[in-house]
């Protein structure tokens, strides 16, 4: 398998920049994510990986080697898309093998490696059955057994689930991880699902507008989000944000919201002007004891969980409460936020003034 490693690379589509200087480093055997919304740069950055398109500028290493003008014939890679892009004429057995056999392989070791493969994926039944008559799970499972059978470098994948129903999709994400454990592959995928995204990557990159928002791992990225786009993209509900005015000097503890005070993580940044308090819904409580107040506009019953939305002096605000908590619509409750998880964010250009890259040495010292 392989580290691949992208130092700034940039596509150009005419006046239209479609990824822009993008760096960072996958390590051998990871699972990495791509995520971000529709035309956010992510499958194009996959695609220059793989050679399908070349760079406007920037470098791509794989296993040390600058691959970045290179065609995919060369580097070594298996691609898994999001339409299976199987042989229609072939039965199973025939499109798994055709690597191989494309390669030359001997056919008792092809005989071999299909065997070992289709143990591996648990479609031993489905060898000699054509793929057109095959569930949208399993052509996903050949195709993907089509991949693993020449044994490359890496695999990439373009939103390989996306064609498949909810349920059969969780299903089939679970395989997946627990497929690329087993084998214990380099892989990068791209997706604009973050439960997935969150659910089945080591790393995951967030990009928008062809720009890198942020780049770790999923715990990191959803409790300390460099900017206001990863804490609204990631999250369901988003997190919420309370706009103000205020001055926060580097090193501050503490924000104040009309009549209340906030303590906050020590801030590495200083800012002057709007600012944004984030709190995910989860670290919101009703307290009737609480100075700050907000009147509940409405709930939404999900079981063992409840989100209460709240209308306050400073914007809309989503809370996650225990459905055995008493939440009455038109009341005026107190609020408490949990001061280890704010977030204060410059209102205007969206980052964050808590820099994630130091949050842990904060959190241990």
């Amino acid at each position: 398998m392989a580290q691949i490693r992208i130092d700034n690379l940039r596509k150009e589509f005419g006046a239209f920049t479609a990824v822009q200087s993008s760096t960072f480093t996958i390590e051998d055997g990871e699972f990495f994510m791509l995520l971000g919304p529709s035309g956010c740069g992510k499958t194009t950055t996959l695609r220059m990986m793989a050679g399908l398109e070349l760079p406007t500028g920037g470098q791509i290493y794989i296993d040390n080697e600058e691959v970045g003008q290179k065609p995919a014939s060369q580097r070594d890679i298996a691609f898994v898309f999001q339409m299976f892009a199987l042989y229609p004429h072939m039965n199973v057995r025939k499109n798994i093998s055709y690597p191989l056999i494309s390669q030359g392989t001997p056919r008792a070791k092809v005989r071999e490696k299909v065997a070992e493969v289709v143990k591996i994926l648990k479609i031993e039944e489905l060898l000699d059955r054509p793929v057109g008559g095959l569930s949208g799970g399993d052509r996903q499972r050949v195709a993907l057994g089509r991949a693993i059978v020449r044994e490359p470098k890496a695999f990439f994948m373009d939103e390989p689930l996306g064609a498949l129903d909810a349920e059969f999709r969780e299903h089939m994400a679970e395989e997946l991880r627990a497929l690329h454990d087993r084998m214990g592959a380099t892989t990068v995928y791209v997706t604009h699902d973050q439960l997935e995204a969150m659910q089945m990557g080591d790393k995951i990159v967030v990009m928008n507008h062809g720009v890198v928002e942020q780049f770790g791992v999923p715990q990191k990225i959803y409790d300390w989000p460099a900017t206001k786009f990863v804490a609204q993209f990631i999250g369901s509900p988003p997190m919420n944000f309370l706009d103000f005015d205020g001055t926060v000097e580097r090193g501050a503890t503490g924000v104040c919201l009309g009549n209340a005070d906030f303590t906050v993580p020590e801030q590495l940044q200083s800012h002057q002007g709007k600012l944004s308090l984030g709190v995910r819904p989860e670290h919101v409580k009703l307290s009737d004891a609480a100075p700050y107040r907000g009147e509940i506009l409405a709930k939404e019953y999900l079981g063992t969980t409840q989100i209460i939305t709240l209308a306050t002096a400073n914007g809309s605000l989503k809370a996650r409460i225990s459905s055995a908590d008493p939440a009455t619509v038109g009341e005026t409750v107190g609020i408490e936020l949990d001061a280890r998880k704010l977030s204060l964010f410059d209102a205007t250009s969206g980052r964050a003034l808590l820099s994630t890259a130091n949050k842990e040495t904060l959190q241990n010292g």
